[in-house]
């Protein structure tokens, strides 16, 4: 076997490319592989012992005892580990200037004066020899047939470590490529259940936000809102959260929006549609202990400003601020959606005028919570209201989450939805010219709510101010 500067296995590209995937090469002292040298310096009694890896033009020391620590590398060109790496059977020499193979070897014939080598390759699983666990000495020796298996038994293990250092970065890849996949679904999940353009009604001021827990990670959350055009001066408005997490919950939470949006179609009363939600839920097997909370209401254009007809199930009551400052909640409490056969939700609808706004919001912000366990609750939102009143919706979004998150400790650690539609200033004195600008009808179209659904009397409106 010759040990020629240049001689290369025939498969060098591929073993050049074995050393690189196994990411070795310029790395940290590692203990596990200095014990493997320091073990087998003592079973040889030699000085020396290394775990050598072959790079292209250098054989580079991943271990090396009994060599200063300085020396992490040398030359491949004249390497006794560069010849032993050529075959598969271990490589001794028992008297390096009495052997024709090292005769000419600087490490040899110079001052370090190597006598004896001893070297078994590194060969993965898949054959390629990285490198070589070597044992050397300034005198010469003979080899045992058992010391030889000892080495190779050696060898193995270096290789095994390789081995599991190698599939614990693949599985670490792996888990970081599976946890990009689950974030990238989990967004096109939860912006499933969210409309797919910021809600607009024409002729309003409309703005939402929907705000992930803050220790939420790859669970999807519960919260979902919408708002979508039903007729020509109907909007329907919803505001839901399904209890629980993940992606049954968002399962459910789905089959609640999209429920809501086949109902509203042949059912007017939002009464009437959260009652087949209820029963669209109920009938739902594997609903289990998941449940959802929900209001609903529809919106109608009138020429001093609009109608909200709304009910809830479960759901923190929405809050009506008018443009003077007051406030107060709307809708009237009734039973969660998913559970119980028998909910009563009520309809109350309200009229909004130039500057009124209604706000929907989860319960994740009435539920924030401070260190010391305190809730925002809702008597502080209602004065976060009350010194928005007159503000634009957006603005209004932005002071409610601003102060939830404030008082919060931990950031937010539910979710958190928030909708206001507001009647703007600007509709004062506009007339019937908006409502025919908004909806696109002609004015002999319109059925103004003033005289829709049988001019019924608002009814189960919670009118004391708070």
């Amino acid at each position: 076997m010759t040990t020629a500067a240049g001689v290369r296995p025939p498969d060098e590209e591929d073993r050049l490319a074995a050393v690189r995937r196994y990411e070795v090469l310029d790395t940290p002292p590692d203990g596990a592989f200095d014990r493997i040298t320091a073990l087998a310096a003592r079973a040889f009694g030699v000085p020396i012992a290394i775990v050598s890896i072959v790079d292209s033009d250098r054989i580079w020391f991943k271990s090396r005892h009994g060599l200063p620590d300085d020396l992490v590398e040398i030359d491949r060109a004249p390497g006794l580990c560069a010849s032993a790496i050529l075959g598969s059977e271990p490589w001794i020499v028992a008297d390096a200037p009495h052997d024709p193979r090292t005769l000419a070897n600087p490490l040899v014939a110079g001052d370090f004066g190597l006598r004896f080598y001893a070297g078994v390759p590194l060969t993965t699983r898949d054959g390629y020899n990285l490198g070589t666990l070597c044992v050397l000495d300034t005198a010469p020796r003979a080899v045992t047939a058992d010391e030889t298996l000892m080495l190779q038994d050696l060898a193995a293990l270096v290789i095994d470590q390789m081995e599991l250092r190698l599939e614990s970065r693949e599985v670490l890849r792996l888990e970081a490529q599976l946890r990009r996949d689950a974030e990238r679904l989990a967004d096109v999940l939860q912006a499933s259940l969210l409309p797919p353009t910021p809600p607009t009604v024409p002729g309003m001021d409309v703005a939402s936000v929907f705000v992930a827990a803050a220790d939420q990670g790859l669970r999807i959350g519960g919260d979902f809102l919408d708002v979508f055009r039903l007729s020509g001066n109907d909007w329907a408005l919803v505001l839901g959260d399904v209890c629980g997490k993940g992606a049954r919950a968002a399962a459910l939470t789905g089959l609640a929006r999209w429920t809501l949006r086949a109902v509203a179609v042949h059912a007017f009363a939002p009464s009437e549609v959260l009652r087949e939600l209820n029963a669209t839920l109920l009938a739902d097997g594997d609903a289990d202990d998941h449940f959802c909370t929900a209001v609903f209401g529809r919106l109608e254009l009138d020429v001093c400003g609009a109608w909200v007809t709304l009910a809830t199930s479960g759901h923190p009551q929405p809050i009506l601020v008018r443009g003077t400052g007051l406030v107060e909640r709307r809708g009237v409490p009734s039973l969660p959606l998913g559970m119980f056969e028998d909910i009563d939700p009520v309809d109350d609808r309200v009229g909004l005028g130039p500057s009124d706004c209604l706000v929907f919001y989860t319960d994740g912000i009435i539920e924030a919570r401070d260190a010391a366990g305190g809730l925002f609750g809702t008597s502080r939102l209602v004065e976060v209201l009350r010194e928005a009143s007159g503000c634009e919706a957006e603005e209004i979004v932005r002071r409610v989450i601003s102060a939830a998150r404030k008082h919060s400790a931990a950031g937010l650690t539910d979710d958190a939805a928030v909708l206001v539609v507001r009647v703007p200033e600007q509709a004062r004195g506009a007339g019937i010219g908006r409502v025919v600008e908004a909806t696109g009808m002609l004015t002999s179209e319109l059925a103004l709510p003033d005289y829709a659904h049988g001019g019924s009397a608002p009814t189960g409106s919670n009118e004391d101010e708070i």
